[in-house]
């Protein structure tokens, strides 16, 4: 696969997606500061490392890089990818329960309450600041990114007891990494 920059084509990477109990996960991602052809690079690479993966969503702290980039694509075709760099949340409504996965927690499967509505402010790959309003999957998807930017899993987000009953797979996932 290749991705078109102003430089000409560049072949695609798939990253290595980091998993639980990989400390790096729960490291912040510092601000997107220079909008070039590299980062255009880092986010086709995201993109194809996510959909290599069958994921909707990937954070780039998942695949060690310390930067606030999260990329998502609900589409069962995967053609319709959605760049987002130095998101910030302006506001949120309502809640919802969802069963979430995480690349980084394969096998890993539990409900988590979130905001069902958000606005976001946020950059695309060119630079151009973007709102945008987003509500369901779309919201908890990016808000699920949005923690592991900040260093959060969405194990976090779990009660102490609901925990201890994943423990032992949480447990056998360490084991194997």
């Amino acid at each position: 696969s290749t991705y078109l920059t102003r430089k000409g084509r560049c072949s695609v990477e798939i990253f290595t997606i980091l998993r639980f109990p990989d400390p790096r996960l729960k490291l912040v991602a510092q601000p997107v500061i220079r909008f070039d052809d590299s980062l255009g690079q880092t986010c086709a690479n995201m993109l194809q490392t996510m959909y290599a993966a069958n994921g909707i969503g990937l954070a780039a702290t998942q695949v060690n890089i310390q930067q606030q980039i999260l990329v998502v694509d609900l589409s069962a075709a995967n053609n319709q990818p959605l760049v987002i760099i130095n998101p910030t949340i302006m506001n949120k409504a309502g809640s919802i329960i969802w069963e979430e996965g995480c690349l980084s927690f394969p096998g890993i499967y539990a409900k988590v309450k979130r905001s069902e509505k958000i606005n976001l402010e946020f950059y695309d790959p060119q630079g151009q600041r973007q709102n945008m309003s987003v509500e369901g999957l779309l919201a908890i998807c990016i808000q699920h990114e949005i923690d592991h930017l900040n260093g959060i899993t969405f194990v976090d987000h779990l009660s102490p007891l609901r925990k201890k009953l994943l423990r032992n797979k949480l447990d056998k996932i360490s084991q194997e990494s």
